[in-house]
Order: structure tokens, then sequence, then C-alpha cells
């Protein structure tokens, strides 16, 4: 078991999961006993505490986002820097990662698109106005929530603007397939470094690949700092030409031909999200050439930080005497005259940006809507076609709740009476019958193809990218569960996407004795990929534990290539716990109480209910046994010890009858008092308690 969870930090912060894994810290789900709130935690790896330069970036993180308070940054709630342990506590988000929101995708929804990437730049313009500058920006960094909110984490290499140097000392530090030019030939970087990344980003969801993509990291870096990236329009003919450009435009090898600043980025597509009609043509005046030569980018980068203001001299000697005495009265009139045309020129100006401050106004209260509320409504008649909606996309999950009718909506997200944005993508769970599908052979469809027919079959597509020599990158190579096999509807299918071949080998880490939400982070981490699970019910470790893996721990085999895993499903397992056996009421005398489990006695004890209402015992067991217990020779209580809930099931009380007095006459429950199945009155209990069944009243302490 992970050593941190069932913990408290500093006796404060209670240790409930892990999350995840990275390079340099493990991410869990904690509860802050002072604040009452769920937090997420991540803590230095120990291996790591010692490495002066991995310290120096988990500490930075912390400084970085200290200084930052946005709704789309993640926030930091404490830190601490001890000598045994180092951590940051931060806002827990409840969501997915924008790279798995586009792998289910596909492609994103151009609004869509634009919508998250506003949320981005919003964050990025607050970070740099305060002198921080991200550099690794990408969508495993972007916490995409259930109502469409966008939360930048992961400030690890983040740096100040203002620091001594922001020159990488010939080392790319960043993910190579969003890092800019500049970032990956470990030159001079800015604030424009994280624009490139963001038009990187883009240009994933629109097209629902990457720009850049090659058999080695070393590649890619060449192909970012040299080779052009095929235009958008050519991948996906649906995405409008204004933001093609803001992409490319964001992608410019050269930063000083970038947008000047996260904020310009933000107007413009601010500005085509108001007029998706709008063209900007950005590079007609731009000399590309010059963008494919590395060697003035980065000089380039640093002039414009302090552009030199220009001394303008005409070398034109006036005669001062001259001007005073032959122009004196004409230059009052020259004043007059300029003055005139200055307050008329500011008139119309000012007029100019009233009308179009009034009509952009108007177009942005336009641009909001109320979302509707869907709940209740049946999807094909009264929401599919009907043109009152025509201003949301609408994705399709589905649900199945038997008592309700077919095709109604059961919840909706974003949730009703929300603001929201003209296109604006919203989630219903329409209520279906469940019934059974065979899975459709996708294999050698393109991704978007498969994931649209298994969604047709009301399926639940999830893709997974995988290594792969014969299929064609982008295209699918197996499901699973595999074609022709039997599921019902809603069942998730992961859809294995070629990645292309790879030439570089990782080694499968060490899985065996390991929790499988640990095992699946730390193949993720050398970029392997969990293939299929086996459980088996036999086995006498803990559920979830990794009993085998296939390749082996330490083979070398090629990255994106998948590992199967056998996994104990905790059925065969020993488990323990304790349960508080309720004795009889109004009793002072000393009792004889006896534990049969399965009918051998394992416990005998001497009790007294007027010293405790409840005698404690310990289980240990595995699966369904049987449970007797007796005060005083007589059968008191018994029920089914369950050792995979943990539970005591269809316990059943017997009244306890004292030697020396009159049995208790059976209580009829009267006319106006709730019974159910298996239900027993007990008078041992104050008031006669009712035992409804299973380990709801009796617990296990």
């Amino acid at each position: 078991m992970d050593k941190y969870i069932g913990k408290r930090l500093d006796g404060r912060y209670e240790i409930h999961e892990l999350l995840g894994v990275g390079g340099m810290a493990y991410v869990y789900r904690a509860y802050d006993n002072i604040e009452n709130r769920w937090v997420a935690i991540k803590i230095l790896k120990e291996e790591l505490s010692d490495n002066v330069d991995f310290l120096r970036r988990f500490r930075n993180e912390s400084k970085a986002i200290a200084v930052l308070s946005h709704p789309n940054i993640v926030k930091v709630y404490d830190v601490s820097f001890g000598d045994r342990i180092q951590y940051i506590v931060m806002e827990f988000i409840d969501g997915i990662t924008l790279k798995e929101y586009i792998e289910q995708q596909g492609t994103v929804k151009w609004r869509e698109a634009a919508y998250f990437t506003v949320q981005v730049l919003r964050a990025l313009q607050h970070a740099h106005e305060r002198g921080v500058i991200h550099r690794d920006v990408k969508p495993q960094n972007i916490m995409l929530l259930d109502d469409g909110t966008i939360k930048v984490t992961d400030f690890g290499i983040a740096r100040f603007s203002e620091a001594e140097t922001q020159t990488m000392t010939g080392k790319a530090i960043g993910s190579v397939h969003y890092i800019a030019p500049e970032q990956a030939r470990g030159g001079f970087v800015n604030d424009k470094a994280d624009i490139y990344s963001v038009g990187v980003m883009l240009y994933e969801m629109l097209t629902g690949q990457l720009p850049f993509v090659a058999d080695s990291a070393v590649s890619v870096v060449i192909m970012q700092m040299q080779a052009e990236a095929t235009p958008p329009s050519r991948i996906n003919p649906a995405i409008p030409k204004g933001l093609e450009e803001i992409t490319m435009h964001a992608m410019e090898k050269n930063p000083a031909q970038r947008f000047p600043s996260a904020a310009d980025m933000l107007e413009d597509v601010e500005r085509f999200r108001r007029n998706p009609e709008l063209v900007f043509h950005y590079g007609e005046d731009l000399d590309h050439a010059f963008a494919r030569s590395s060697d003035n980018i980065y000089d380039d980068a640093r002039e414009q930080r302090v552009k030199p203001i220009p001394n303008y001299n005409d070398s034109y000697e006036y005669e001062e005497e001259y001007v005073r005495s032959r122009n004196g009265a004409r230059i009052s009139m020259i004043l007059m005259g300029i003055l005139s045309a200055v307050l008329l020129v500011a008139l119309v100006i000012g007029g100019v940006f009233l009308w179009r401050f009034f009509q952009e106004s108007t177009q942005q209260i336009d641009d909001e809507i109320l979302l509707p509320n869907f709940v209740g409504k049946i999807y094909d008649t009264e929401i599919k076609g009907n043109p009152e909606y025509d201003d949301f996309e609408f994705e399709i999950v589905m649900g199945n709740v038997p008592s309700r009718p077919t095709g109604e909506v059961l919840r909706q997200t974003p949730e009703a009476n929300m603001s929201v944005k003209r296109g604006k993508t919203v989630s219903l769970t329409v209520n279906g019958e469940l019934r059974s599908v065979i899975i459709e052979d996708v294999s050698g469809f393109s991704q978007t193809d498969a994931y649209n027919r298994l969604k047709e079959m009301a399926l639940n597509p999830k893709i997974q990218p995988i290594t792969d020599e014969e299929t064609a990158v982008g295209y699918v190579v197996r499901t699973d569960p595999a074609a022709g096999t039997e599921v019902m509807t809603g069942s998730e299918v992961t859809v294995f996407v070629s990645s292309g071949p790879s030439n570089e080998l990782v080694t499968v880490p060490p899985l065996v004795g390991d929790k499988l939400e640990n095992a699946t982070a730390l193949l993720n981490t050398v970029g392997l990929v969990v293939g299929e699970i086996e459980y088996d019910d036999n086995s006498e470790e803990d559920e979830g534990t990794i009993l085998e893996c296939d390749p082996k721990d330490g083979e070398r085999i090629a990255k994106g290539s998948v590992v199967r895993l056998k996994v104990s499903s905790g059925k065969g397992a020993v488990k323990e716990f304790d349960y508080n056996i309720p004795l009889p009421a109004n009793l002072s005398e000393d009792l004889e109480l006896k534990v049969y489990v399965n009918g051998e006695l394992i416990d005998t004890r001497t009790v007294n209910p007027s010293v405790s209402e409840y005698a404690q015992v310990h289980f240990k067991g595995r699966g369904q046994v049987g449970l007797v217990i007796r005060i005083n020779d007589q059968d008191y209580l018994t029920g089914e010890i369950n050792f995979d809930t943990e539970s005591v099931d269809r316990e059943r009380i017997t009244p306890y009858v004292p030697a020396t007095a009159t049995p208790a006459p059976t209580e009829t429950p009267s006319p106006n008092q709730p019974t159910w199945p298996g239900t027993t009155v007990n008078p041992n209990f104050p008031g006669g308690t009712v035992n409804q069944g299973g380990s709801g009243f009796f617990g296990n302490g």
C-alpha cells in the first residue's frame, strides 16, 4: 500500500488516494481538516529531495503560483519545505485534462476550441503581467471541469521574466511537441514562448493531431525549429479562415512575428468569436524565409524588450529672428488651425470609438444566452431538430433508469439557467433501454470515424494512442473489448489508435506487487500503455495488486507499446474488520457471550449490558461465512459475515430471556408501523428498535 495514504501531514491534511505520478512528484487527493475541504497535495519524490535542480523546480512552482490569483489558474493554499517531506497544497480539480478531452473527441469543435483558448490566454495574461512565464503550456497541464471551465496547472518549470537569465544553457525544458523554437534551441525565452505553445495546443484541438510528429524527441525539436506546419484547414476544412490565421500566427518561428502578448492574442480570439467571418491577413508582410533561419531569432527576441527611441535630426538650421519677426502672427493662426483640426479629429475618433464600443458591447451581450432546462424533456421529439435550440450543440450520453421514459433527458452539463456563449456544447444524459450490441470491427477506420461509429452504437469510446509498425498514424489498430464481443449499450470501449512506429526503447518499470493505479501512472510516465487487464479471483493479495505483467519487469520494449496486466480482484484476499454486537437492554447482570463462525467457536467472554451497550468482536477471513452469537447458551444473533463488504448481512436478533423472567410476548406491529421483508422487532432495545436486515444498523464500528 502507498505509504502516504491514510496518513496526516502536519496533523491537518488527511491523504485519501493517489491521483497521479509525474516526473518529480506524486499528487494525492486529501482532506483539509481545518478548512473542511478537499485539496490536491503534490509531494516531491524522496529520491529527488537531494537533487538541487528538481528541488529548485519544485520550490519555484510554489513561488510562481503564490503571486498568481486568477479563476483560470489552480490555487495554492499551503507549502511545506521540511527536511523530511516537501509538499504543495493546491486546489482540488475534479475534472479531466484537456489532452484526455481531445483524445476522446478526436477533434474539438472550433467554437469550443476558441472558448478554451480564451480561458488559457486569460490565465497566461495574468501570469505574464506578474512576470511569470509558464514555459510548459500543453493540454496535459490544462484541467477541464464539467462546466467547461479551464484551469492552468503545473508551473514547475516556470520562470520570472525579470530573472537574471532566461537562457536555458543549451538544454530544452518542456514537452518537445509544444515548446517554441527558441526554447527547443535552449536560447532566450520570454512570454512569447507560451504564445507559441498555445498555438500548438489550438492546432491540436482543431485538427486532432500535433503539427510535428517524429520517431524521436530530437527529430521533433528539429522540426519545431525548421519545419512549417501543415495549415489546419487542409486537415479539417471546417476550420474558419480567421481561426486558422490566429493559430498559425501564434506558431510563427520568429518570436517577433507572433502576437506581441497574450493580451493581444486574446483580443483577436475574442474578436473572431464575435464575428467568425473575420479575416486578419497577419502574414502578408512577413518574411517567412527568415523564419526558417534560427540564427537571428533569439537576438531579435531580446531586442524587442527594449526598443531604442529614434533620434530624428533633419540637419535643418532655423533662423530664430526671422521666424519671430516674419511669422509671428501666422504662427498664431496656424496654431489655432491645428488646435481646431485636432479637436475635430478627436471628436470624430471619439465618435467612432463610442460607436464601435457600443456595437461590440451589444454583440458581446447578444452572444450570451441563458441555458434552458432540458431535464425531463424527450430528446427526439422535444429537443432534436427544434429551431428554438439552434444556438447549442448537443453531446448525447446514454443512461438507463428503468423507471423513467425512454428518451427522457436525465441530466445536463452545464446546468440550466447558466449564462453561456451561443454555440455552447451541452452534454445530455438520455435515458435508453439497455440492450446488447456486438462491437463492430473499426480497425483501419480513422480515429474520428471509429469514434463516431461506436457512439452511434450507443457505446462509450475512449481513445488510446499506441505505437504500431503497420497501421498509419491516426488510424485504429484494434479495440478492447475486441470486435465481435457482445456488450451492453453504454459500455466503455478503448480504441487503440496508431501513433506510428517507434524506434525509442523504454524499460518496463517494476510493477508486480504494486497497486493498479500506481502501475498505470508509472507506465504512462515512461510512455507505455496499459493493455488488457485480467482479474484473478483466487489470489490472496489485496484488491488491485499487480500479480503478473507481460512483457515482464525490466524488459526493453518500444515506447508506446501495450503492457498486459494480471491483477488480484481481492475476492480471495484475507480481510479483517471489527463488529459491534448490540447487547440486550435493561439488564445489569453478567452474561456469557459466545461467537461461532461457520460452527466453530472463535470467542467467548463475560459481558454486562449495564457497563457497555456493545461487545466488539474481531473477524478475519474471506468470502461469506455463517455467524451465530449465543448469550447464556441462548441463540441471540444470527447472520452472514461478508468479508468482501466487511459487514454482517441478514442479522436476526432473537430476544434474550433471562432465566428467572417470564418470556416476553412477541410484539405485533401496529397497522401504521412500516414493516419490511425479514423485519423483526427487538424488545430488548429501547422502544423496540426495528432491524431492517443488512448491516445498516449493526455496523462494523
